[in-house]
């Protein structure tokens, strides 16, 4: 995939990522058993990559429409830094985020795949949706991922985060170089 400077551009000033769980982190299914209990499936991919967001001091954060005890797990197993759950009003929130983190919205990445999550992929500096986002948030994102929600979207847009701000090869070496030891 090639990347426009004007992507790379703004993936060098981020600072945070934060993004939406159903669709994004899973790939939207949920699943109860017969005593009401929830499973849903995380991708390891996404979880690898936030240990080393944290290195280069970049924050994560989670904002979900839903209020569920598996996502709060798996937030907390993560060490995710902000995590709001049950949320309707997705604007706001981000908009307390931006205060509580102090940063402007052109210092985070947000990554969302339905149309309640339109107006923070419009405020903030990148917007990306999964490459199985709906129609309407595909076409007011700034970037179009590859991956499918559940598949590594997060990885992905990390991924570019760090090379665009020169942190991924850094990244390799420090684990090739750790690797020889």
């Amino acid at each position: 995939m090639s990347i426009s400077s004007e992507i790379l551009n703004k993936a060098k000033l981020i600072r945070a990522i934060i993004f939406d769980v159903d669709g994004v982190l899973t790939d939207g299914g949920i699943i109860y058993d017969n005593s009401g209990l929830e499973y849903k499936r995380f991708n390891v991919k996404d979880g690898q990559i936030i240990k080393y967001l944290r290195q280069f001091e970049i924050m994560t954060g989670v904002i979900t429409g839903r209020s569920s005890q598996v996502v709060r797990n798996r937030c907390e197993e993560l060490k995710i830094d902000v995590h709001r759950h049950g949320i309707s009003d997705k604007l706001a929130t981000f908009d307390d985020l931006l205060l509580e983190l102090g940063l402007n919205a052109n210092e985070v990445a947000y990554i969302g795949d339905d149309i309640n999550d339109l107006m923070v992929l419009k405020k903030c500096g990148l917007g990306a949706t999964p490459n199985d986002g709906h129609f309407t948030v595909k076409e007011h994102a700034d970037l179009i991922l590859k991956s499918k929600g559940g598949q590594g979207a997060l990885r992905e847009l990390a991924d570019l985060v760090l090379q665009a701000q020169g942190h991924y090869e850094q990244l390799i070496e420090g684990l090739i170089g750790n690797a020889d030891l």
